[in-house]
């Protein structure tokens, strides 16, 4: 790769790099929206005696996206803005380990998920309870498809009509939610999961593409399988999307589209260094 320089002044972008600007911009809109519905859930389901883990699994999505930001700006400028060769080995080593620094975080993510799905799993049935009105001024919150609103005698009755409730929130006991809504809870959990596996999934095979075009591999079998396997990825992601539609979660249905259009950002950096190497290796047959 060349280096790739930017200047303020008199700068001139092509189609590619105002679609870049505008789709990092979106990104970290979205990021800020997320520390926010963190801060809100966070209102619910943390106390004065939460433990430092409680506290990452409340903010575990700020956490992840953290770290998902970190890395897209890695892997911008390792595919685009920086040169091996402009670049020095002790750079390259910090640059690597802060990914892998990010890679923990986000692995996290995997972490908090998991225990929220066990926590579901582990749902206590509220004793002699058969409405929530019941639950008038005991300081708890009910739940419905990602949505938390306090118990109080102006919301009891119109909340949930249902006759059973479980405490999802084990040993704490602050939240509680309805058979329905229990179900919905675990869908979305699964979701949660299986989103940040392939994202995961997804990364790796960045990683893996990079290694291989760092040492001037352009095509070939290999290149191939990954590009499939990144479709595929994105497909299922899509359908993620379309069910976070399905449940009325427009916002989480937009993170699903920025943040894929932020790494078909870094595929278009992909297939430009490509397009390079290979110009390269013709100029080099033909001299």
């Amino acid at each position: 790769m060349t280096t790739k320089t930017l200047s303020f002044a008199g700068v001139e972008l092509d189609f590619r790099q105002v679609v870049k600007l505008i789709v990092y911009a979106l990104v970290v809109v979205n990021f800020v929206f997320y520390i926010r519905n963190d801060w809100v859930i966070a209102g619910h389901t943390l106390w004065s005696g939460s433990s430092f883990l409680d506290i990452s699994r409340a903010f575990a999505t700020t956490i992840d996206l953290s770290a998902w930001l970190i890395l897209l700006l890695l892997l911008e400028l390792e595919t685009y803005w920086l040169s091996d060769d402009a670049v020095s080995s002790r750079t390259w080593a910090i640059i690597r380990a802060v990914r892998v620094v990010c890679i923990i975080f986000v692995t996290h993510t995997l972490y908090a998920y998991g225990w929220y799905i066990h926590e579901l799993n582990s749902a206590v049935p509220v004793e002699n309870v058969a409405s929530l009105c019941q639950l008038v001024g005991k300081d708890l919150s009910y739940a419905f498809n990602v949505v938390y609103t306090e118990i109080d005698s102006s919301n009891c009755a119109s909340l949930s009509t249902a006759e059973q409730f479980f405490y999802i929130d084990p040993p704490t006991f602050f939240i509680i939610q309805d058979a329905e809504g229990l179900v919905i809870e675990k869908q979305l959990a699964w979701v949660d999961m299986l989103e940040a596996v392939i994202w995961l999934l997804i990364l790796m095979s960045i990683e893996i593409m990079v290694r291989l075009q760092d040492r001037n591999v352009a095509g070939g079998r290999s290149i191939r399988t990954l590009e499939l396997v990144k479709v595929f990825l994105y497909v299922l992601l899509w359908g993620f999307a379309a069910y976070w539609i399905y449940r009325g979660h427009y916002m989480f249905a937009w993170d699903e589209f920025v943040w894929i259009a932020g790494f078909v950002v870094i595929g278009m950096n992909m297939a430009e260094w490509r397009e390079e190497i290979n110009q390269n290796e013709t100029e080099a047959n033909q001299s």
